[in-house]
């Protein structure tokens, strides 16, 4: 029989193949599952079966052995309380020979235990033992990364000074490196890390200096960064991504004359300001609702021949349509459009939300059904819940419901919760607690496999409790206790106030003692 015409089912392959089955599963440990199906070995030419099986359901057979094997792997380490433990409860274990260990197999693991930092540190010295096994810079900057997290501080530098890992080290480990030691307050340290990079074979020149810069402004110490900055700009020379790292730095301490002196300092230096260079001090203005120096930065980028980009148009526009100026907010869209500056689909998400909140209906419409269409635009699943709640919201209950239709129909985008959130409360506001609201529970959980989060189980109890239905907003809330969810405190009492009006003296104990404990929690 031709093996080409065999049907590839798993059973046959079981049963009539199990030596092909056994080189499979070796195949896919020695390549890792995620890139079996572009593997080009003999076997897969010579088998063109095996392709169908890959493409056909059998690539989740090939998963499931993988994922024994990690199984295995973790089961045998479960109860071990060092790493020395698990290094010899691994090396102990025979069954793991018959497999090749991989770098992706590792770094599965490794990933797995990332919250276990002693599990993982054995998983990686045994695999160092395994033979022919070498670790990658991947899976060795995994396992540093596992030890700053953990706040392993010693043992991480300890780790990173054994001779045989040198070759592994790279700027992009000891970035890693410093960032774990400025989260966890240890700044001089991370300056210690900077200085001794030669002794890890690395330079220290701009990039370095971008990093360890970068590191220090994410954390708040843009003042320590500005200090060793003026240290080391005599014999490193600053690229513009190093006066960017300071612009984000100031702004973030919400020190903008930083900021913008920066832009001057910038400049000084013969590197010239970029979009992100202004963008940043305008987003920080922007946050402060000082739209007279949002303005004046626009207009010295358009003056200095460095226009706003879209992410600049966006951020002012919501800005000031949260503020409620939302002609303000429209005109920036109309001088978007002068300078002839493409929008994408977060900037015509937010012009949706911005026509919508402006009471212009018909206009946000016209963008979501023709502008967007035309400029070529795929919609994602936050302008279909625009113009959702923006129907919902001038009553419009059937053009929402179809939206969603449309929606699901497009294959660009699923619903998420916030989809449904407007329909369920518009649902409330009419007074409708029928099929309609029943249906749409359905679909989010039957259709849509989407599970409540605090906000859905809240808006339901609160819709339910004004409706009159006490019973079923119990049995909510209940649903919402059994998975772990803690209701807020407004909640428990607007229930409470139900359940007793309706007299279910047992529930009103259960929420009571629930009530209790929420008032001690917060002590």
């Amino acid at each position: 029989m031709n093996i080409s015409t065999i049907s590839c089912t798993r059973t046959h392959i079981l049963r009539s193949f199990p030596s092909l089955y056994r080189g499979l599963v070796h195949a896919v440990l020695r390549v890792g599952s995620s890139s079996f199906s572009s593997c080009s070995s003999n076997l897969l030419e010579e088998l063109p079966s095996i392709k169908s099986l890959l493409n056909d359901g059998g690539r989740e057979f090939l998963d499931s052995t993988l994922k024994s094997h990690l199984q295995m792997l973790i089961s045998s380490i479960r109860h071990s309380t060092s790493e020395d433990e698990v290094f010899s409860s691994l090396s102990q274990n025979q069954s793991f020979l018959s497999f090749e260990l991989t770098p992706s197999l590792v770094e599965k693991l490794l990933l797995m235990f990332e919250d276990d930092w002693k599990s993982a540190l054995g998983v990686f010295n045994w695999a160092t033992e395994q033979p022919g096994y070498e670790h990658t810079s991947d899976t060795f900057d995994k396992m540093v990364d596992v030890l700053g997290k953990a706040k392993q501080i010693e043992r991480m530098w300890s780790f990173l000074q054994e001779t045989c890992y040198r070759n592994l080290i790279s700027l992009k480990t000891m970035a890693k490196v410093m960032r774990r030691l400025a989260g966890a307050g240890r700044w001089e340290d991370a300056v210690k890390a900077f200085d001794n990079l030669g002794a890890f074979g690395l330079k220290k020149d701009t990039n370095s200096m971008n990093v360890l810069l970068d590191t220090l402004c994410k954390e708040r110490k843009v003042e320590l960064a500005r200090e060793i900055f003026v240290t080391l700009k005599s014999h490193i020379s600053p690229n513009a991504y190093t006066f960017n790292i300071f612009i984000h730095g100031w702004c973030n301490a919400k020190r903008i004359d930083e900021a913008h002196w920066t832009i001057q300092e910038m400049k000084g230096c013969g590197c010239s300001p970029c979009v992100i260079s202004y963008s940043t001090i305008i987003r920080a203005y922007c946050k402060q609702s000082n739209f007279e120096k949002v303005f004046a930065l626009m207009g010295e980028m358009e003056a200095q021949g460095c226009l706003p980009n879209v992410v600049t148009y966006t951020t002012v526009m919501h800005s000031l349509a949260k503020l409620g100026e939302f002609e303000e907010a429209l005109k920036i869209y109309e001088r978007m459009k002068l300078v002839g500056c493409r929008p994408d689909i977060m900037f015509y998400n937010s012009l949706i939300y911005v026509l919508g909140r402006a009471g212009k209906l018909r206009e946000a419409v016209h963008v979501f059904e023709v502008v967007m269409p035309t400029e070529g635009v795929k919609r994602d699943t936050s302008t279909y819940n625009n113009m959702i709640a923006i129907f919902c919201g001038h009553l419009q209950e059937q053009n929402a419901l179809n939206v969603l239709k449309g929606m699901e129909e497009s294959g660009l985008c699923k619903p998420d919760l916030r989809t449904y959130d407007p329909l369920l409360k518009l649902r409330f506001k009419l007074g409708k607690i029928d099929n309609i609201l029943d249906n749409l529970l359905d679909d989010m959980i039957s259709k849509h496999h989407l599970s409540f989060d605090i906000s859905t189980y809240t808006l339901l109890v609160h819709g339910l409790c004004r409706a009159n239905k006490c019973e079923r907003a119990y049995l909510i809330f209940e649903e919402m206790v059994r998975k772990d969810i803690m209701p807020r405190y407004r909640t428990c009492n607007l229930l409470l106030d139900e359940v007793k009006r309706n007299n279910m003296a047992d529930a009103a104990e259960r929420i009571e003692a629930l009530m209790r404990k929420l008032k001690f929690s917060k002590r």
